[in-house]
Parts: structure tokens; C-alpha cells; sequence
């Protein structure tokens, strides 16, 4: 009766072999998984691909457990890049539980393993540290846009760079992959193009606009070619931005020191206009709107700012405040 009920004969039953898929080794299924993914996916996870199939390339994916899993995540995250920004290797073994966790996904989707038999589920992924970007004060914000526009063997690329990400508070990808194409002159739109292959059209300003137009006449730019061109019309990639922060850093120091980069000038627009519009404008102007979770992701863009804290500091340290402390003689 019970078989009737689930629609299941004992003819079914006789006739079920049990005999899964021959489970592929890591040699054989990483390929398969890179031809399946986006490039966004290939690039983050392909280093740490490379990393599976250098030590565990000859066995089956149903041969690793967690605790080896987790010994490679130790490994990786101690042998991370130290730059100036080392903070612990977290990011490093948290794309390395991201690159497995997607690699077994796919395999439990193709039938080799079952859901119970990824490794990489049961192991959890290092803590993110909180970022250190934060809004740059108004004075710094001017300190920013002047050397760029006076230092530098090509000040109106880089101008042009740095105005673009104030205004549209754009991720990097975003200006690096804008064609002439993408601009809705008559009334001032950009197509941005971001991570997640998601598309957005941005207002700007007349005024960079116009600076947009006049760099794409100049420098001689297809209108289905990348935007960002140098003088002698080659596209600009991300080690223009390198060249640029790395610049501005020898100039003035505190960008040196905090680790200043195009991302801070997106945390200073979005801040800027969640304080003052709302966060709901906050929201769409970071082009999180389209999914309800990422109402989180603009609030770390918006979070206090150090002059903000500073202010705040200056208020409850004033001579008007209870917990006001008498000077120190000096």
C-alpha cells in the first residue's frame, strides 16, 4: 500500500541498479567545471583550482575529507601575498572554501556525489575582518582631485578616472569596460557594467558628460571599444590604477598610509548621499536595489566616517559636555 501511495511498483525496485557515476578526480573535473562557470567565477576561483588539483589532483573528489580540506585552507591563508594590506590571509582562505564549496556544488548537481559527501560544506569559512575603507573627509576628497589633475604623465586620464568614480561611485570594472556606446548623451546615462555581469544605466553630470565625449573624439575610440584609452589610443587596464594610487601615495602620505584606492571614492559618494537623500537613494546609487539582500551590503558602505567619529569625539570632549576633562598644563 505504501509503495501504491508513492507511485512506485516492486518492478521499479527489481529494476534499480544503485550504481552511481564513476566519482571523477580532481584532474579530471576541475576542467570541467572552469568550461561551466562565468569568468568572473574563473578568475577569483582558478588560482585556488590550481591549488585542489596540486594536491589532491590524482585522488577521486569523494577521497577528501574536511580535515583536509581544512589543513589546505591553513596552508593557503599562511602563505597568502603579504602586501602592505596583509590582513592574515582571511580573503585568501575564504576563496579557497568559495572555490571548493562551488567545485562540489557542481559535482552534487551532476549526480557523483551526494549532498552529505561535500567536504567543503563542513567546513566554515575564516571570519571576514571589517574593512577599513570609510568616506574620505571633504578636505582630503580635494587634496585627491588636485593631484591628479597636476601630477602624472597623462593628468586628464587620470582626472577623468578619478571624476567618474565620485559621480557614479562605480566599482573599477564598471569605467574599465564603458564603451562610446554606452553613453546616453541626450540624457546624460552610462551603461555600467559590474561584477555579478550585472547592467545599470548611471546618471552623470553634463559637465563629465562632456569630458566623456571629448576623451573618446580626442584618443580616437571605437564606438564598441573600451572608453579609457592612453594618448596613443591602447585601452587603459587596472594597472593604470596601480600607477595612480601608488603615485598619489608618494605625494601625500595618508593615502600611502590608509591604503587609499578607487573603492574608498565609492564609499565617499554613497555616504555622502545616504546622509543627505536617504537610504533608499543610497541603495539604488550603489546598484544594490535589485535584491533584497544586499540592504546590508550598502550599509558598509555608509557607516560612520572617522570625521564623523572625530566630530562626535569633539562633542563629548567639549567644555558643555558632563564628562568634559580640565585641560592639561603643558
Amino acid at each position: 500500500m505504501l509503495l501504491d501511495q508513492m507511485g512506485i511498483s516492486v518492478a521499479d525496485l527489481l529494476q534499480a541498479t544503485g550504481v552511481r557515476p564513476t566519482v571523477p578526480t580532481f584532474v579530471e573535473y576541475v576542467p570541467v567545471v572552469q568550461a561551466a562557470v562565468g569568468p568572473g567565477s574563473r578568475k577569483v576561483y582558478g588560482t585556488y583550482w590550481r591549488k585542489a588539483v596540486e594536491r589532491w589532483g590524482d585522488r577521486r573528489l569523494d577521497e577528501v575529507t574536511p580535515t583536509d580540506v581544512e589543513t589546505l585552507m591553513r596552508q593557503v591563508q599562511d602563505s597568502a601575498l603579504r602586501r602592505r594590506n596583509f590582513r592574515g590571509g582571511h580573503s585568501a582562505a575564504e576563496h579557497l572554501i568559495g572555490a571548493l564549496r562551488c567545485l562540489y556544488k557542481r559535482a552534487v548537481a551532476d549526480g557523483l556525489i551526494s549532498a552529505s559527501e561535500d567536504p567543503a560544506q563542513k567546513v566554515a569559512k575564516p571570519h571576514r575582518p571589517t574593512s577599513t575603507r570609510t568616506a574620505l573627509a571633504d578636505d582630503r576628497l580635494a587634496e585627491l582631485v588636485t593631484m591628479a589633475g597636476t601630477s602624472g604623465n597623462d593628468p586628464e586620464l587620470d582626472s577623468l578616472i578619478i571624476r567618474f568614480h565620485i559621480e557614479t561611485a562605480c566599482r573599477r570594472g564598471g569605467l574599465l569596460q564603458l564603451r562610446p556606446v554606452d553613453l546616453d548623451k541626450q540624457q546624460c546615462l552610462v551603461m555600467l557594467r559590474e561584477k555579478g555581469e550585472s547592467f545599470r544605466w548611471q546618471p552623470v553630470s553634463p559637465t563629465l558628460m562632456r569630458f566623456l565625449q571629448h576623451h573618446v573624439d580626442e584618443r580616437g575610440v571605437g564606438e564598441r571599444a573600451p572608453l579609457l584609452r592612453y594618448r596613443d589610443g591602447k585601452p587603459v587596464g587596472r594597472r593604470r590604477y596601480d600607477g595612480l594610487w601608488a603615485r598619489l601615495g608618494g605625494v601625500l602620505p595618508w593615502v600611502a598610509t590608509q591604503q587609499v584606492s578607487a573603492h574608498w571614492l565609492r564609499h565617499t559618494t554613497l555616504t555622502w548621499v545616504e546622509r543627505v537623500y536617504g537610504y533608499g537613494v543610497a541603495l539604488a546609487y550603489a546598484g544594490h536595489a535589485e535584491s533584497p539582500n544586499d540592504a546590508g551590503t550598502t550599509a558598509r558602505y555608509v557607516k560612520a566616517s572617522q570625521q564623523e567619529v572625530a566630530t562626535a569625539l569633539s562633542g563629548l570632549t567639549g567644555e558643555s559636555h558632563p564628562l568634559a576633562l580640565p585641560e592639561l598644563d603643558t
